[in-house]
């Protein structure tokens, strides 16, 4: 069986940054396993697999170990996929996903993600998170992720991890997001994935469901720019709806292909 494949970079308007995920459309569902296996393949944070139903877009998301529950760059990749390279009809794009209905509305080659907000709660931080971080946090607070609050963005970009403590938590689908305010946005953040083969994601749209509410609160305003500190960086435009955020960016594809399935 011969799939088509398309690699995007997500939330950057440059090729080799942001972050890359793989769009593989389907006709049919295959099974499960086979698309963890074409996941574990392509060897990037997500691949994105869609179904087009006509008046919706049946959306599934898997990283190299899992599937996951939401995933905000491989959803703008599939947005950018459809509308760029296969001709989609419309500037409004519904998606069917196991988080629930999802929007993305395309302006000006902007694509704004329509997300759950999901606002942090205080919390208390495990023992080997804690161990695993080389600068400690000032505030602790979690939803599906934990979110670890700094003094500054230079902590942020300063912050090692130590895995063999990290890769004791199991937190799937979760992960760890630290963040500050941004010297030359409104928030930075950095996130890690406790067992991933890919430690450190580039730009992670889901976390912004939980930073874009609380930074709104901190900050007292509605719509902010937030950079994610990662080696390949990204940029997110965002804006807190109470219920729900909006979370824009910008992608470009990198390579055309396809993927052969015995």
């Amino acid at each position: 069986m011969k799939l088509p494949l398309y690699q995007i970079d997500a939330f950057t308007d440059t090729i080799f940054e942001g972050n890359p995920a793989c769009v593989v459309p389907l006709t049919e569902w295959l099974p499960d396993e086979t698309l963890l296996q074409i996941a574990k393949e392509n060897a990037v944070a997500e691949t994105a697999f869609f179904i087009d139903l006509g008046a919706h877009i049946h959306l599934r998301w898997f990283t190299p170990e899992i599937e996951m529950d939401l995933c905000g760059h491989a959803t703008l990749a599939t947005a950018h996929c459809l509308h760029t390279l296969l001709e989609y009809p419309s500037n409004t794009i519904k998606f069917e996903t196991v988080s629930g209905p999802l929007q993305v509305t395309i302006n000006n080659n902007m694509y704004t993600l329509d997300f759950p907000s999901r606002i942090p709660e205080a919390a208390i931080l495990p023992g080997n998170i804690s161990k695993a971080l080389s600068i400690q946090p000032k505030e602790i607070y979690a939803s599906r992720d934990y979110v670890l609050v700094y003094d500054s963005e230079e902590d942020i970009k300063n912050i090692q991890i130590d895995r063999q403590y990290l890769d004791r938590i199991n937190l799937d689908p979760g992960g760890v997001v630290v963040t500050a305010k941004g010297t030359q946005s409104d928030f930075v953040s950095r996130f890690f994935t406790p067992q991933a083969s890919i430690l450190e994601d580039p730009v992670t749209g889901s976390a912004h469901c939980s930073l874009i509410p609380f930074w709104s609160e901190r900050l007292q305003k509605k719509q902010l720019t937030a950079f994610q500190l990662s080696e390949r960086g990204g940029t997110l435009y965002c804006e807190n709806k109470g219920t729900r955020v909006l979370i824009t960016g910008q992608a470009k594809t990198y390579a055309i292909g396809s993927c052969w399935i015995s």
